[in-house]
């Protein structure tokens, strides 16, 4: 295995911006289908980065950027109580991430493993990728997310919106090397060039925009509405986290829920999620789409995430740029959304798949039945709805509900990985 910990600096900086664009495409839809600037998302993701770093010693070769998961619970709550107070419930949801660690450091890892089985995580996760279908359709019919609006005729905006999924498909199945993991990236370019023919792109923007600007920061404000609305979201990227961790551990041969441990990776998610909630950005995760760079790559020194994490801050104050990912039309998002959102739900499936939860088992069923149905149908009870109400619900009915408890097992919990 070649050790890449003593490369020339300019080495480690090409090999950082190699990996930000690996996670480019999904670090910027996400503010994009919210609302949100995405040069913030950008400063946001570079310094989440780099606190993470800090706090777990240097010794994980791994990229956070935004967080899909989050997805509808900001749209929602952005609708209810406007962006600042998102934002401040944002910034909450990392502080329970903060609490999370707190409490395995406290109790050790089999906690989370006993509040958080995959009978628990699968069907949450499998409702933040089905529940944000509509808004894919919807995007990709060539209106706003939530359909109120029709941007682009549907004739039009459904022909870019399949060119760019087709696109992103083929990419991500049959190209070789890096380039399988940047199909986004080839998505979008499609597409924008289709849209540019079909004439639905506009330009104004980034001729108006300055080379150099200060991103377009947005400090939060609170409130206990918006506060309860959010917290709960934050227990299911919270497990995706782990199995990252997992995920890269498998790669680099090491064992990372021990060294540096589980709560202060964890604890880096949840102060990186809260910094970026301040500037205006979204909420940070684990990047599995760099955990496969890492293992393409062979290139396993943490440091090349540091400078993943620079040349993502260096980017966000040049102004044009983020102009640029504003014009992208919405049917291009679209399209590549169809595939993520897809994706994303498949994970959830496979986690019951992997550690053979039996659904023929009424605890299970009924667990797994209210979860997608509470989860996808968007149900309110009080302050909660949505995944925040179905993750909820999930962790209560496996707590109070009689018979054996699924479990991750020590030895597949230890192996899983992507």
């Amino acid at each position: 295995m070649q050790d890449h910990t003593h490369d020339p600096i300019w080495k480690q900086v090409i090999a950082g911006s190699q990996m930000l664009l690996v996670a480019f495409g999904a670090l910027v839809l996400m503010p994009l289908i919210t609302g949100m600037d995405p040069n913030v998302a950008l400063f946001t993701a570079g310094i989440g980065t780099l606190i993470f770093h800090i706090v777990t010693g240097g010794q994980i070769p791994i990229f956070l950027a935004s967080s899909f998961a989050f997805i509808a619970p900001v749209i929602a709550s952005k609708g209810k109580f406007g962006m600042e107070e998102t934002l401040g419930g944002l910034m909450a949801a990392g502080i329970l991430y903060i609490l999370l660690s707190g409490l395995i450091r406290l109790r050790g890892n089999a906690f989370i493993r006993n509040l958080l089985p995959p009978v628990v995580i699968g069907p949450v996760i499998m409702s933040i990728g089905l529940g944000l279908a509509p808004v894919a359709v919807h995007m990709a019919s060539g209106r706003t997310g939530d359909g109120a609006a029709e941007l682009v005729p549907y004739d039009t905006a459904i022909l870019i919106a399949m060119a760019s999924l087709a696109t992103t498909i083929i990419a991500s199945v049959w190209a070789k090397g890096i380039f399988r993991l940047i199909p986004i990236m080839f998505g979008v370019i499609v597409g924008y060039v289709l849209s540019a023919f079909a004439g639905i792109v506009d330009l104004t923007p980034i001729k108006e925009a300055a080379w150099l600007a200060v991103p377009n920061f947005v400090a939060p404000e609170f409130s206990w509405g918006a506060i309860l609305f959010m917290i709960p979201v934050a227990i299911a990227p919270a497990i995706e986290h782990i199995g990252d961790i997992l995920a890269i551990g498998n790669i680099t041969r090491k064992n990372y829920l021990d060294k540096p441990g589980l709560h202060r990776t964890l604890l880096g998610d949840g102060l990186a999620t809260s910094a970026a909630a301040a500037f205006g950005g979204p909420p940070n995760t684990t990047y599995s789409e760099v955990t496969g760079a890492v293992m393409l790559t062979k290139n396993f020194n943490p440091r090349i995430m540091w400078w993943a994490a620079v040349v993502a801050i260096v980017l966000a104050f040049v102004g044009k740029f983020g102009a640029a990912l504003q014009t992208i039309p919405v049917p291009v998002m679209g399209g590549i959304l169809c595939l993520l959102f897809g994706s994303i739900a498949v994970v959830g499936l496979n986690t019951l798949i992997r550690h053979q939860v039996d659904l023929a088992e009424s605890r299970n069923l009924v667990i797994v039945g209210v979860t997608l149905v509470f989860g996808i149908g968007g149900m309110v009870l009080g302050h909660l709805e949505g995944i925040a109400l179905c993750a909820v619900v999930a962790i209560a009915l496996n707590l109070v509900l009689p018979g054996r408890r699924e479990a991750w097992g020590k030895a597949v919990y230890e192996q899983n990985a992507n």
